[in-house]
């Protein structure tokens, strides 16, 4: 299984078409976000993660994402916040998670959040907090 994307959003939604088959309508894609406030904050940012399973691969994983500040390992504890989700997939077919993170906000600037299926290798999404707007 892999990873096809991760990316932040302000909604998602599925809906189906003639087919059957199945439409994923992201409204909001973003990769930088306003702070709510001057830090200390806490921002929540919501993560969809696409899920792809190939035919005649086992249907069952762990999805792990973890927020971390540039330069500090995923694997690195504590991180600013993490999810672990378990899932089942058919075989030839995607699955989604969604992932809403409470991050504690210190300073401006990226926080990373890194995602990857079981022990397999981590695909990495950035987020840039920025100062409000005056």
């Amino acid at each position: 299984m892999h990873i096809v994307a991760a990316l932040f959003v302000d909604d998602f939604a599925m809906r189906q078409v003639a087919g059957p088959s199945t439409r994923l309508d992201l409204t909001g894609v973003y990769f930088s976000q306003v702070a709510p406030q001057i830090p200390p904050c806490t921002l929540s940012p919501h993560l969809v993660v696409l899920i792809y399973c190939p035919t005649g691969e086992q249907g069952d994983g762990v999805l792990q994402v973890v927020f971390q500040k540039p330069g500090v390992a995923p694997e690195t504890t504590p991180p600013l916040a993490q999810n672990v989700s378990p899932f089942s997939v058919e075989p030839s077919k995607f699955t989604y998670r969604l992932v809403r993170a409470e991050l504690p906000i210190e300073e401006y600037g990226q926080i990373l959040a890194h995602c990857r299926i079981g022990q397999g290798s981590w695909l990495t999404v950035p987020l840039t907090i920025l100062a409000p707007v005056a």
